[in-house]
């Protein structure tokens, strides 16, 4: 709210030179290709909207959509969205089919399966990106801190992700405001108020008749410069007042100021004016000719005339506007509670039944003036749909409804657990802890009371840690295995996940849960996933021999048959961790490999994150560390857009020892450290320490690497990285002459080996059975076979690596010389750097001259074009790299591009063929 200049070339905003210029800046850059965000910041009335009005009168030549958030609309899922993607939606058909289906469903045009938040955002970002190929595109988003929580998450994320398509999104965000730091991160330009110079001038142009110097001071004073506050303030002064004198005390914040000023001036109109304006406030889609029949309905025309400006507060053109959102907010201020609930009355009336149901009942549940079954019925089915489209938040607003209106008070403490389970998903805990109490007050049954225990244990969980959780979660199970087996079964997993992600296979917590599961009811047959439940709990509470047949049967079922989503998404990680652990690297890999397409393909991010984190260790194992680093890669753009990067140290944990990469490795653990130990997560440590081992076994400091190998092995039921710990506790100790340090550590290999019974088991311990023996020999060569058979050819090099040693101390140079070549050219070309430098030095001991292997970087391409330059040689195309990387495939052609440039290359064809040479540098 600012006066034009005049007489400039800038025809910018008075006191907004600066302002108007940086916007003009990033104009220009749109139409010449690039992209940008900028978020305008500053308190309410300071002129961030008439700043957008200037942004959208200055782009000529460029495409503009626009969405303002609406406060009533806040807990209606994608409104503010829907409303800014409307102009393009027939380019709609255009999309990937996962990504047209998701954003149809979750804008309600068609019925579908609950669409993935993320996926939705991709479509978003697809659909703008198409829409700037053909010409730039204006993006212009106002009171940004009233947009519904779906939408403001996508814009922020499709925002954070603009790099090469001509897109500028503008937001102007009130502050302070809640909720305003989704959109963090992003650039910023505060607005502040004008300077005194301008102040006066604006105040001058509004104020008729003589303005004493003193008043005119302390109004430009009170108001700070704010704009709206100048125009509007002095209108509620007499002319005396203007005059002689402003003295008029208040403590109100000026944006109450402001919205005061408004009241004072809409109490002042006929009767039929303020039911108009208090309906064109709590009817915020801007339908004109819906607020036309509603006011037919509030027999407004008796004393009211539509014109195009209503009291200079509300205009009418294509949609109804108000001059400001506080003369919105005052105009449904004004009205007493009869007057709002006859305006919700009227708009119910006035709402088509059939095209628009929800916000039909929405308008009815606020006419209520006691509680009624029928609303809170179909507010009830409302939630349904809302939920079918994506609308966690949407459909616990709903649900929230519902249980106010509910008569009956058991069907009002289901109606309320229903409640807290969305507004759980949809992250709104505390919210969700109160509508928990309500349910708690309420008559319920056995199945209600349980689902109310694992609700509170899911929240703790998410909120604390994974050890807070636990004990709810047990308690919870336990009750539904009379009410629910399948379900308690699946609570006892979950509980039994988080307790090994928090403490270890030997935590207290997961030996309680552990024994639960075994006590149960017990199935007369076994499916594959009770199969493995059951093996797990065996294996921690009577050992790993115990357990380890049970689980084998149980992996087998899961390579062999097929899975629905939620199976997969619930049962695969527990899988992929046990295949790991029973050392069946077959069943590792594709399991593995299962959860993360199923991930994938459902847009399940937060099950993605995990997946990918399980998949790392798996593709280091097997030799592929280039394909670990992107799989870190991803793992890191989706930890961006969940918000959950905590987990991300961990995939340069698994990678970086093995790179021989000190100070990357260190880094790790101390974010790792940092980040999880405040989560409860106390087998961090013992994690960290293996990581620990491994460098320093690979940069032949045998010392360091076997005090940290010891330190995380120490406990012996403690299975996971700990189990891997000894692995590397054996090998130090025996190049320290030591051996006898790794006694235990051998037998407890041994012992595995026996119970797992897989090549990749055998292969191991025999390997460490070689390093503790004087006639190794036949233990490394037995150990060469057995990996051999495996895809786990990292390990094969190391054992390849000790049998060269062995064989170098033994005098035995040339066969020592044969196994040191191979092992130091698979540990170079898998990216291993420390020990194919300790190859190196042993084959320099044999008399043999050999040269670092040149690994060529090529320290031009960022880490971004290195990751897309290896999906694109794995044969993925553009818009699915760009599903995989949370990008368009706009920029993922941009990037492309420069890629060819960097490796002086034109084609996909030969990319291809440098790949294999091609390492992912630090940079």
């Amino acid at each position: 709210m600012a006066a034009r200049t005049t007489g400039s070339s800038l025809a910018g905003l008075l006191g907004r030179r600066s302002e108007c210029l940086a916007l003009d800046h990033l104009l220009a850059g749109t139409r010449s290709g690039r992209s940008a965000a900028l978020v305008l910041r500053g308190e309410a009335g300071i002129g961030k909207s008439a700043l957008l009005d200037y942004l959208v009168e200055q782009s000529t030549g460029c495409r503009v959509v626009r969405t303002a958030g609406v406060q009533s609309e806040m807990e209606l899922s994608y409104a503010g969205l829907h409303q800014l993607c409307g102009p393009l939606l027939d380019q709609l058909g255009e999309l990937p089919a996962p990504q047209r289906d998701a954003l149809a469903t979750a804008f309600g045009l068609e019925d579908g399966e609950t669409p993935s938040r993320f996926l939705v955002s991709l479509a978003v970002l697809s659909l703008l990106a198409d829409a700037a190929a053909d010409q730039p595109l204006v993006c212009v988003v106002d009171d940004a801190q009233w947009l519904d929580h779906a939408s403001a998450q996508t814009l922020a994320f499709i925002a954070r992700r603009l790099q090469a398509e001509s897109i500028l999104f503008v937001f102007g965000l009130r502050d302070p405001s809640p909720g305003g730091e989704i959109l963090g991160g992003l650039p910023e330009l505060r607005i502040d108020g004008l300077t005194e110079g301008y102040a006066r001038a604006l105040l001058s142009s509004v104020v008729i008749g003589r303005l004493d110097d003193r008043v005119r001071d302390r109004i430009v004073a009170e108001t700070r410069g704010n704009p709206l506050a100048l125009l509007e303030l002095p209108r509620g002064l007499t002319a005396a007042e203007l005059a002689g004198g402003f003295a008029r005390p208040d403590a109100r914040p000026l944006s109450g100021q402001i919205e005061q000023g408004f009241v004072d001036r809409i109490r002042t109109l006929p009767a039929g004016t303020q039911r108009l304006l208090c309906a064109a406030a709590a009817e915020p889609t801007g339908d004109v000719t819906l607020l036309l029949r509603a006011a037919e309905r509030l027999d407004v025309a008796s004393d009211t005339t539509l014109t195009t400006d209503v009291s200079g507060l509300l205009t009418f053109d294509s949609r109804v506007r108000f001059r400001h959102p506080l003369a919105r907010s005052a105009a449904y201020r004004v009205a007493d509670l009869e007057t709002r609930r006859a305006v919700h009355r009227a708009l119910a009336e006035a709402t088509d039944e059939q095209l628009d149901p929800d916000r039909r009942v929405w308008h009815l549940a606020r006419a209520a003036s006691a509680t009624d079954e029928a609303v809170a019925a179909e507010l009830e089915r409302s939630a349904d749909r809302a939920r079918a489209r994506g609308g966690v938040a949407a459909a616990a607003a709903f649900l929230g409804g519902a249980v106010e209106l509910t008569p009956d008070p058991t069907r009002r403490g289901s109606r309320a657990l229903a409640a807290a389970q969305a507004k759980y998903q949809a992250g709104a805990f505390d919210a969700a802890l109160e509508l928990a109490a309500t349910a708690e007050l309420s008559p319920l049954d056995e199945l209600d009371s349980a689902l109310l225990s694992l609700l509170r244990g899911q929240i703790l969980d998410t909120t604390r840690s994974s050890s807070s959780g636990v004990p709810l979660l047990l308690d919870a199970a336990g009750r539904l295995e009379a009410l629910d087996v399948a379900r308690a079964r699946a609570t006892y997993r979950d509980a039994l996940h988080a307790a090994i992600n928090a403490q270890g296979f030997a935590g207290p917590d997961v030996l309680a849960i552990s024994r639960a599961v075994l006590s149960g009811p017990r199935p007369g047959r076994r499916s594959r996933e009770q199969l493995l439940l059951d093996g797990v709990a065996t294996m921690i509470t009577q050992g790993y021999a115990a357990g380890a047949p049970t689980v084998l049967r149980g992996l087998r079922g899961f390579e062999e048959g097929e899975l629905s989503v939620q199976d997969g998404l619930g049962w695969l990680p527990l899988a992929s961790r046990m295949a790991g652990e029973l050392w069946d690297s077959r069943r590792w890999s594709s399991i593995t490999g299962d959860l993360v397409d199923v991930a994938r393909d459902t847009g399940a991010l937060a099950a993605l994150l995990l997946a990918l984190l399980l998949r790392i260790p798996n593709r280091v194992a097997a030799g592929d560390i280039a394909a670990a680093e992107s799989v870190a890669a991803e793992m890191a753009a989706v930890g961006e857009a969940t918000g959950a990067g905590f987990l991300v140290p961990y995939a340069a944990v698994f990678i970086e020892p093995w790179k021989g990469n000190e100070a990357a490795t260190h880094r790790a653990i101390v974010l790792l450290t940092e980040h999880l130990s405040t989560r409860g997560q106390t087998k961090t440590y013992g994690d960290t320490q293996w990581a620990a081992a491994v460098l320093f076994n690979g940069l032949g400091r045998f010392d360091e690497a076997q005090a940290a190998a010891r330190r995380a092995s120490e406990n012996p039921d403690e299975l996971g990285l700990a189990s891997r710990a000894l692995v590397e506790l054996v090998e130090a100790s025996a190049r320290l002459r030591q051996p006898e340090e790794a006694d235990d550590a051998v037998r407890r290999l041994s012992a595995m080996a026996a119970a797992a019974d897989t090549d990749y088991a055998h292969g191991i311990a025999l390997r460490c059975q070689a390093l503790v023996s004087d006639d190794a020999g036949e233990y490394y060569q037995e150990s060469i076979r057995r990996l051999g058979a495996t895809e786990m050819q990292l390990d094969l090099a190391r054992t390849r690596l000790c049998y060269g040693e062995w064989l170098r101390r033994a005098g035995r140079r040339t066969d020592a010389r044969t196994q040191l070549a191979e092992a130091h050219e698979a540990l170079s070309s898998f990216g291993a750097a420390g020990f194919a430098e300790r190859a190196r030095r042993e084959l320099l001991a044999t008399g043999t001259a050999v040269r670092p292997r040149a690994v060529a970087t090529y320290q031009a391409l960022t880490a971004q074009e290195a990751q897309i330059a290896r999906l694109a040689g794995d044969g993925l195309t553009n818009p699915e790299i760009g599903a995989r990387l949370f990008i368009s495939r706009h920029t993922v052609d941009w990037h492309l591009r420069k890629v060819y440039a960097k490796l002086g290359i034109t084609s996909r064809r030969e990319l291809r063929a440098v790949l294999p040479d091609l390492a992912l540098t630090s940079g």
